[in-house]
C-alpha cells in the first residue's frame, strides 16, 4: 500500500519511521518533509497551510491511507475533504479537532462532561480580563484560545503580570488570530503526564504514557516550547491509574464528542496534571504529540498500519498495540535563540556517529540536506532518542548521541527525565 503522512517535523520522521516497518507498506511519501525523513520516504512539495496544496499532493499521488502528523491542516478540515474523495485518513474531523484548535471550545466541553480540570474563565476583551482575575490567586496561566505552535501558553507570577500577558494576547500583537480570546487558569502543581489513546468513534485502545518536558531551561526554567525532550517507561503510570484515566478522561471524552455530533476517530492526546487532587486535564491535542511520538515509538513493536486502520474502519480494541518493558529517551536538540528569533543554516556535524551508538534513533525535525551535508532549518532541529532496558541506561545513551552531534549555536537540556532517575 501506498502511504502518504503529512508533515515535517519529528513527529513525522517517527511516523515514517514506524510505518515503513509494516510489511504491507510497499511506498512511503511525506508531504513537505524535511533533510532527514527524505532518506526514508519520498518527500513532496507542498504547504502544509492551505488545502488546495495537500489535496493536490493526494491527487498526484492516490494515497491508500493518509496519516496526518500536525493541528493545522486538521483544523483547516484535511481529513472531511480527504475522506469526502475517498481517501483513507487517518484524524479527527474539523469538528472534533477543536478539542485542541480551541482552548475555550475545551474547556467549556470538560464543564459539561465532568472530566477534571482547573478553575477557568474565558476572556473576549479587556473587561473580562479585569472582572476575572479577581477569582485567581497567582500563579495563573494565561491561554491564547488558538493554535500557536506550542507558545500560546504563559504562566504569569502576578496578577499585575497576567493582565499584561493577557491584554497583550488579545490585542493580536503577540500571536495574532490565536490570542483574539484568552483563557485565564488556575496554576496546577504537581507532575505532567501525556497519555495517548487511538479511538473509532467508539473505543480506545491506549498507548503507553510519556513525559513531555515543555520549558525551555534545565529544571523547568524559560518559556515554553514545542517540548525539548520526552520519555516513557512501564512504570510512569500503573495498570490501575491507566484505567482511571481510560474511564474518566479518555472513554468520556470520546463518547462526549459522539453525543455532540462530532465523532472523534484518530489521536486523542490528553496532556494531564498529576495533582494532590487526582489527575486533571491540561489540554487536548488531536494528534501524536511532538516530542513524546519518538519514545513512544521506539517502544511500539506491533504494527501501526494495523492499529490505524482499525481506528478508521470502526474496530479499535484494547488489542491493538503490543509494547517493549523497555524505556526511551528523547531529547530534543534546538537552534540557539530557541522559541524567540533563532538562525537557520548552520551546518550539523556528527549524526552519523550519534547514529551507530546502540539502541539510538536520531530522528530529523528542522533539517534540509544539500550537497550531502544537513542543515539546521528549524527551531527544534533534532530529536536524538534512545531505547534501552532501563531508564538510566536510555537517558545516558540518549547524551551520549546528543554529544556527538554539533552545529552553531546548538542547545539542548541536560535534564531529561531527571526526576524520574530520581524517585
Amino acid at each position: 500500500m501506498k502511504v502518504l503522512v503529512i508533515g515535517s517535523g519529528g513527529r513525522e520522521h517517527a511516523l515514517v519511521w514506524k510505518l515503513r516497518q509494516s510489511p504491507r507498506v510497499t511506498k512511503i511519501y511525506c508531504a513537505p518533509g524535511n533533510g532527514g525523513i527524505a532518506e526514508e520516504a519520498e518527500c513532496v512539495p507542498a504547504d502544509i497551510k492551505s488545502l488546495d496544496s495537500l489535496l493536490a499532493v493526494a491527487n498526484q499521488i492516490q494515497p491508500d491511507l493518509t496519516v496526518v502528523g500536525p493541528e493545522l491542516p486538521l483544523m483547516l478540515g484535511v481529513v472531511d475533504e480527504f475522506n469526502k474523495r475517498g481517501w483513507r485518513t487517518f484524524g479527527p474531523t474539523r469538528a472534533a479537532a477543536q478539542l485542541e484548535t480551541s482552548k475555550s471550545f475545551a474547556k467549556e466541553f470538560l464543564q459539561r462532561h465532568h472530566i477534571p480540570t482547573a478553575h477557568y474563565a474565558i476572556c473576549n476583551s479587556a473587561e473580562d480580563v479585569r472582572s476575572a482575575l479577581p477569582h485567581f490567586h497567582a500563579p495563573i496561566v494565561v491561554k491564547a484560545d488558538g493554535l500557536a505552535g506550542g507558545k500560546g501558553v504563559v504562566i504569569a507570577h502576578t496578577k499585575d503580570e497576567a493582565s499584561m500577558v493577557a491584554n497583550e494576547m488579545l490585542s493580536g500583537k503577540m500571536l495574532g488570530e490565536a490570542g483574539v480570546r484568552v483563557v485565564l487558569e488556575e496554576f496546577l502543581e504537581g507532575d505532567e503526564l501525556s497519555f495517548l489513546v487511538v479511538s473509532d468513534g467508539e473505543r480506545v485502545a491506549p498507548l503507553v504514557a510519556a513525559q513531555d518536558h515543555k520549558r525551555v531551561g534545565d529544571g523547568d526554567t524559560g518559556p515554553n516550547t514545542g517540548g525539548m525532550g520526552a520519555y516513557t517507561t512501564r512504570t510512569i503510570v500503573d495498570d490501575q491509574m491507566r484505567d482511571w484515566l481510560l474511564h474518566h478522561v479518555a472513554r468520556p471524552v470520546v463518547a462526549g464528542m459522539k453525543a455532540e455530533g462530532a465523532e472523534y476517530k484518530g489521536v486523542l492526546y490528553c496532556g494531564l496534571m498529576m495533582t494532590a487532587r487526582g489527575p486533571m486535564v491540561l489540554e487536548f491535542n488531536c494528534r501524536f504529540g511532538d516530542p513524546e511520538t519518538q519514545p513512544i515509538l521506539m517502544r511500539l513493536e506491533s504494527d501501526l498500519v494495523e492499529a490505524i486502520e482499525a481506528s478508521i474502519d470502526g474496530r479499535t480494541s484494547d488489542g491493538d498495540f503490543k509494547w517493549s518493558d523497555a524505556a526511551a529517551v528523547c531529547v530534543v536538540v534546538a537552534s540557539g535563540g530557541y522559541p524567540g528569533t533563532f538562525e537557520a543554516g548552520k551546518k550539523i556535524m556528527g549524526l552519523e556517529d550519534a547514529a551507530k551508538l546502540d539502541g539510538v534513533k536520531v530522528f530529523h525535525a528542522g533539517t534540509t540536506r544539500r550537497d550531502g551535508s544537513f542543515y539546521t532549518s528549524g527551531g527544534r532541529v533534532l530529536g536524538v532518542t534512545a531505547r534501552a532496558p532501563e531508564l538510566e541506561t536510555a537517558v545516558k545513551q540518549a547524551y551520549d548521541a546528543t554529544a556527538k552531534i554539533g552545529f552553531e549555536g546548538m542547545q539542548y537540556r541536560k535534564d531529561i527525565a531527571a526526576r524520574a532517575l530520581k524517585r
